[in-house]
């Protein structure tokens, strides 16, 4: 038995079982010994608040020994309550930044070494005009991908006026891209971009402690940017047509550089500043706002054509007209990379994992080589097109590749049929009719789900039993096929593609979330700022200046 020194609500000795007692009933002892209710004791021990967890890690594990001083203070049963609600908070916020992070780690290492994906679609970097770009090595392109979606999520974050997790997103997007070769990025702008965010978050949350953190990051926003946009922005400039996207990004360095020289007591660099920004600060007049409206685009998009066009309609209307067919052509792409990934997933991966490439695939082809067969030679190759060429033009080697495509071709029918049989059998169908209706048909689900069918119509037994409707049939039969087709793995055999990591299982859930949020933007989606908020704060700290005589 331990002895643990308790004090404040109550006073004294407790002997206990270290490796048997946990916090709620330790808890639970001094409340008695209180005359309180258990859920208005908190409990101290070592400077930390002893918390109840799942209810089954011991005292020891908490590392209390014997002859601790545990110090037990008593609240409401409310204050109680939203103690503990506010714990649950913390681990919570503090599980889902994790999954973030772990997420985008596996999303990046996925889509940036040439694996074949686990999804229908790929993650590529593009520029300011939306075209795809190859930054330096798969490193960097893991590091620089994984940073995006880290700072896309925090952007995210903001929107929803979530800083505090804004801001942890935000720095592990910065560690992300401090990955990369500082060459390859010193001409993206959105490791600067994500120096800004990070400033505004402790603007939003008023934590004037980070004055001096903030003006180191602003000065390497500035001079990330004007690196990466090119002396007055020239390079911006021939990108974008003309127009001005980057000016409410301006603004809000000019305001936050403001608002950092005000609190470091230096005031005149702060008017300067300051007024600067106040030049850049316009607001979409209704009218260019209703003009553009009336050619049928919506108000979000016809403010966001007028900010980044300086307010011309004429070049807004140009603006969304161009975003409007780049949005159709990406469709258009996107449906064609699905069905790249779809028969890519069908000759399965190299020893490295990486997909057949489409492109050497498709020589191969062009020469007089059967598709399936030069797939196969790739695929044994590492897409090595030359090797693979001489393990087709190699008698010996031909055949044994035809050999094993043959063999594939059985186990993955005999694998698609039971796994037709056995979600048919889920359906309520019986496993013997099942199976028999396989045998018999020898051909397609669609017959096999005809047939199941036809003999519930002459049994009413079993029509009972099986309720469904003889012209859903060849509804059912497709999407089960589809869920066949899909349910590939990187060998190219049926039952799925291995979602588990090196980390263990794949978070498809967070997964997706970064995905999405990375497909609802585009090339200037970091250029897309309401800056109302930004004007008020122009004027306050202008009117700080003017009270203070500065």
């Amino acid at each position: 038995m331990a002895k643990l020194k308790i004090a404040g609500t109550w006073a004294g000795v407790l002997e206990v079982e270290l490796e048997d007692w946990t916090v709620p009933m330790l808890r639970e002892e001094v409340a008695k010994r209180s005359n309180c209710e258990s859920n208005s004791i908190n409990l101290i021990c070592a400077g930390r608040v002893l918390k109840d967890g799942d209810g089954n890690e011991k005292l020891a594990q908490l590392g209390i020994k014997n002859n601790a001083k545990i110090l037990a203070s008593r609240v409401c049963a409310e204050e109680g309550k939203s103690l503990k609600e506010e714990l649950l908070a913390e681990d919570e916020r503090s599980r889902r930044l994790a999954r973030v992070k772990a997420a985008a780690t596996a999303l990046a290492k996925r889509h940036a070494d040439g694996s074949l994906p686990i999804e229908d679609f790929n993650i590529v970097l593009e520029d300011q005009s939306g075209k795809k770009v190859q930054l330096g090595s798969e490193t960097d392109q893991r590091a620089i991908m994984m940073g995006l979606m880290l700072h896309t999520n925090g952007k995210q974050l903001i929107k929803r006026q979530n800083y505090k997790d804004a801001l942890e997103v935000l720095a592990m997007g910065e560690e992300a891209f401090s990955l990369s070769d500082p060459k390859v990025i010193e001409l993206v702008d959105n490791p600067p971009i994500l120096q800004i965010d990070m400033v505004w978050c402790y603007f939003m949350l008023r934590d004037i402690s980070c004055v001096s953190v903030a003006g180191v990051r602003l000065e390497k926003a500035r001079e990330g940017i004007e690196r990466a946009h090119g002396k007055d922005s020239s390079r911006v400039r021939l990108l974008q047509a003309g127009r001005f996207p980057e000016l409410a990004l301006y603004l809000r360095l000019e305001l936050l550089e403001g608002v950092v020289a005000y609190h470091s007591g230096q005031f005149e660099k702060s008017r300067k500043v300051l007024a600067s920004a106040q030049g850049k600060f316009t607001q979409v007049p209704d009218e260019a706002l209703s003009l553009v409206m009336s050619m049928g685009f919506r108000e979000r998009d016809a403010k966001r054509a007028l900010r980044i066009s300086n307010q011309d309609v004429s070049s807004a209307v140009d603006f969304l007209v161009e975003q409007k067919a780049k949005r159709a052509q990406k469709r258009e792409e996107d449906i064609w990379r699905r069905d790249e990934i779809m028969e890519q997933k069908k000759y399965g991966t190299t020893p490295l994992k990486k997909a057949v490439d489409l492109q050497k695939l498709n020589q191969l082809v062009s020469i007089g080589f059967d598709k399936e067969l030069a797939a196969e030679a790739l695929r044994r190759n590492e897409n090595d097109a030359e090797k693979a060429l001489d393990d087709l033009t190699n008698p010996e080697t031909n055949s044994s590749i035809q050999v094993y495509i043959e063999s594939r071709k059985r186990k993955r029918q005999s694998q698609a049929v039971n796994t037709s049989v056995e979600a048919l059998v889920g359906m309520g169908f019986e496993r013997s009719r099942v199976v028999e209706a396989f045998q018999a048909a020898g051909g397609t689900m669609e017959q096999v789900l005809h047939q199941l069918l036809s003999e519930n119509a002459g049994n009413p037994t079993n029509a009972a039993s099986n309720n469904i409707p003889t012209d859903a049939a060849n509804d059912i039969a497709n999407s089960l096929v589809s869920m066949l087709n899909n349910n590939v793995d990187q060998n190219g055999e049926v039952g799925g593609p291995s979602t588990a990591g090196e980390g263990g299982e794949r978070d498809a859930e967070m997964e997706d979330e970064l995905a999405g949020e990375l497909a609802e933007g585009d090339a200037l989606s970091d250029y897309d700022l309401e800056v109302t908020k930004e004007g008020e704060a122009i004027n306050e700290y202008l009117a700080l200046l003017d009270s203070a005589g500065k």
